[in-house]
């Protein structure tokens, strides 16, 4: 969601100026304006929205009822051109300049891969640093803007009664929530052991995410590297004339289905739709502040060319390790998001649909390529590798890894006593 936001502002820093009250309260108006979101154009009829939220009634009996003019609920006021002024308005993007348009948020597995980078530990690492002691600079007032916001929005209790209030008595982990959902959703882990601080409640063998859970997409994964794999044979065969061709888009559409109707299944009756709402927009605020040279970035030293090495530097300043494939996450989580939104749509069902996947020159075929590309280099799945046969095989056409630019050289870890109680967030065999 703040990525939107940063979007409407023009300007990723920007976001990071607005008063924490307002941007709590135009999560709110977010959440209410999401059955305004503009899906109508890419679904067959108008009652497919509810899709995107397993049932959009969801929207109205978990958000406000609209209180009369006489007796309005105080709103964001966020102006998009000046954020030291309080507009008396709603903010923008949840009915936008009366046009009464919502906004998109990503899809759950965008949380996932930006957290399984490990930037919610490093950032949070950082800031309780600054706020605890002086073991790193004194940083500028918009630094400390950003630590005070990060902090009340993200490392405390929210709201009582806001729509992002998913910790309670009953589940009191956000960290242990968010690896539930994850979990249920797509039957995947993330790379890094919860932090010692705060302490968990122990079950399931030290994993209490997994307790409880139900129904859980055990199949994903293998469900998606095989669409991965048979997509890549359609893009090598898509301008082969003379030769055999395995290509086979029917097996291509019923493999996006089997993926829909695993993910629609855990969003019956609105289920995870608040939870996806609320994990997804914490993550697009720590991607926020790596997508750039954000202040807080600056003030630490950590000014890098891309995000994965802007986090490889602060978390070196904290005693810390990103994931080693952190670049592979960052540049995986918007498409990876967008492509299963769609597949949730139902854009490939048939296999007509589903050649525009692999068939021409197109942006959908260049971002399909760079999926494959990306997981097979994250994950070490070799999906374009052909199944084995009889045959020895011969070298690979290319390295598992993605090429990078080698590691970018770190501020020296500044000792504050104890190491971070999780230290390197390394990769494990789900990460390489």
């Amino acid at each position: 969601m703040f990525l939107s936001l940063a979007h409407l502002f023009g300007s990723d820093d920007k976001v990071f100026e607005v008063h924490p009250l307002q941007l709590s309260r135009w999560l709110e108006e977010a959440w209410q304006g999401a059955r305004q979101a503009p899906i109508a154009a890419l679904v067959s009829s108008p009652g497919d929205r509810s899709t995107f939220l397993g049932d959009d009634g969801i929207v109205d009996r978990l958000g406000m009822p609209m209180p009369p003019a006489s007796l309005p609920i105080a709103p964001s006021g966020i102006d998009i051109d000046d954020t030291e002024t309080y507009t008396d308005d709603i903010g923008p993007g949840s009915i936008h300049k009366g046009t009464h348009v919502g906004l998109l948020w990503h899809h759950l597995i965008y949380a996932y891969l930006i957290e399984a980078t490990g930037i919610l530990e490093v950032c949070g690492e950082v800031l309780r640093r600054l706020v605890v002691g002086e073991t790193l600079e004194s940083v500028s007032l918009p630094a400390a803007e950003w630590a005070r916001t990060t902090e009340e929005l993200f490392f405390r209790d929210p709201p009582l009664y806001a729509i992002t209030g998913v910790v309670s008595e009953l589940r009191p982990s956000s960290r242990v929530n968010r690896r539930n959902a994850y979990w249920r959703m797509f039957n995947l882990d993330l790379p890094h052991p919860v932090p010692a601080r705060p302490s968990p409640a122990t079950g399931a063998g030290g994993q209490p995410w997994k307790l409880d859970t139900g129904s859980v997409n055990t199949g994903f994964r293998e469900k998606w590297s095989e669409l991965l794999r048979q997509v890549w044979l359609g893009i090598e065969n898509s301008r082969n004339l003379i030769g055999s061709n395995a290509t086979d888009a029917e097996y291509i559409a019923l493999l996006c289905r089997a993926i829909k109707d695993m993910l629609n299944g855990r969003r019956r009756r609105g289920l995870l739709a608040r939870d996806e709402f609320v994990y997804v927009t914490a993550m697009s605020w720590f991607h926020l502040t790596v997508r750039g040279n954000s202040e807080i970035v600056m003030e630490l030293k950590c000014d890098a060319t891309s995000p994965a090495d802007r986090l490889e530097k602060l978390a070196a300043r904290v005693g810390m390790s990103a994931a080693p494939t952190s670049r592979e996450l960052f540049e995986l989580a918007e498409p990876m998001s967008t492509l299963l939104r769609g597949i949730e749509l139902g854009l490939f069902d048939t296999a007509g649909r589903a050649r525009t996947l692999f068939d021409g020159d197109t942006p959908l075929r260049r971002d399909m390529n760079l999926i494959i590309d990306l997981w097979q280099s994250a994950t070490g799945e070799r999906v374009k590798d052909r199944p084995s046969t009889n045959v020895l095989p011969g070298p690979a056409a290319q390295p598992v890894r993605i090429p990078t630019p080698g590691p970018a050289r770190a501020l020296p870890a500044v000792s504050a006593g104890p190491a971070a109680s999780n230290g390197h967030l390394s990769g494990s065999s789900e990460w390489r």
